[in-house]
């Protein structure tokens, strides 16, 4: 069992996710802008990051850069799970540091295997 930070400033989003991580076996914490989710991830060191993209304060792209760059959160991978489909938001997301990048609307076997990739388990 993992320990996964989901950062997104809609709850429905935050509660959907969170939904899908339990049902994995996860343990879900929650953050609900891209700042609270980098102090979120320095205090508690998940296992992995799911990190929205368009939030208030700090946006996905800057948070991923700040955690994939502090030494004591830079080997926690961070999943980008945003609606912006864009091949170069897409690059620019795996320039900052994340490790893959969904597109919403998604699939909870989607979600799944990634999260599986990389914390293990099986996808559902």
């Amino acid at each position: 069992m993992a320990r996964i930070l989901i950062v997104d400033d809609s709850p429905s989003q935050l509660m959907s996710i969170r939904r899908i991580v339990e049902k994995l076996g996860h343990d879900a914490l929650t953050a609900e802008d891209g700042a609270a989710g980098v102090e979120a991830a320095k205090r508690e060191v998940p296992d992995l990051v799911l990190m929205d993209v368009v939030m208030p304060n700090l946006n996905g792209f800057q948070a991923t850069r700040s955690i994939t760059r502090e030494p004591t959160t830079r080997h926690i991978p961070v999943i980008l799970v945003t609606t912006k489909d864009q091949d170069t938001d897409r690059v620019w997301g795996m320039r900052q540091g994340a490790k893959a990048y969904i597109t919403k609307p998604f699939s909870e076997a989607e979600l799944a295997a990634v999260i599986a990739q990389y914390v293990g388990g099986s996808a559902a």
